[in-house]
């Protein structure tokens, strides 16, 4: 399993070097930036598993940084949690309305952020036993068998992973290094054109049955998996 990443957007630094350090003891991980167009930079480079948003920041506030990356297509399920100050109920039900998953009132404890990040990460973590299905094409991750159109697909097990990976968020759009980090593993040092060749043998293996436009290249950017 992949070590998950985790991206802090704090201005404050003392508190932004206390949670990088909990959370990179607790194994995240860990990006940091101080502001609202750095997190904006940070997440569309390599987009993290989970968004710890200041409400207020130097450039703009974590409320609307939330509201945009909620309006975003490839950043729509990306589990956001608010670092706040302001303790009012009604502060509260903004910060969830504009798209936060929780909300963690300062100061708190190093205990309460990792059970909040520990619970956030795991209801946004897919089923890993049940089946992925794409229109004719059904991934199941038990019995390690992809079929289309009744057809069993022979597959090798880094295209599985790959395979899975990207049917896991269809339509969001990874770049070859994240794909690197997420697929092979972040301590697995390999030339990021391994992937175009795992991709070529991937669509090789769908392209009998008509499946292989599913992996699509974004030119410029990366790969996606996607039915339309």
């Amino acid at each position: 399993m992949t070590t998950q990443r985790i991206l802090v957007v704090e201005d404050e630094a003392p508190i932004r070097q206390m949670i990088v350090f909990n959370l990179s003891r607790a194994g995240y991980e860990v990006d940091e930036v101080a502001d609202f167009l750095s997190a904006r930079t940070q997440i569309a480079d390599a987009q993290p598993d989970l968004v710890l948003i200041d409400w207020m920041l130097p450039d703009s506030s974590g409320l609307e940084l939330t509201r945009l990356l909620r309006r975003d297509k490839a950043c729509k399920d990306l589990p956001i949690i608010m670092l706040t100050a302001r303790a009012e109920e009604s502060d509260k039900v903004m910060g969830l309305e504009a798209g936060a998953d929780d909300y963690i009132t300062k100061p708190f404890s190093s205990k309460e952020l990792l059970a909040r990040v520990k619970a956030v990460l795991r209801r946004a973590a897919p089923d890993e036993d049940t089946p992925l299905v794409a229109e004719s094409l059904k991934l199941d991750p038990v019995s390690h068998r992809v079929v289309v159109k009744d057809v069993e697909i022979n597959l090798g097990p880094t295209e599985f992973r790959l395979l899975k990976f990207l049917m896991q968020s269809p339509d969001r759009v990874y770049s070859r290094a994240q794909l690197l980090d997420f697929v092979w593993g972040q301590n697995v040092y390999v030339e990021e054109r391994t992937v175009d060749v795992h991709i070529r043998r991937l669509r090789q293996a769908l392209e009998p049955v008509s499946a292989d436009q599913y992996v699509q290249t974004v030119r410029g950017t990366g790969y996606r998996f996607s039915v339309y």
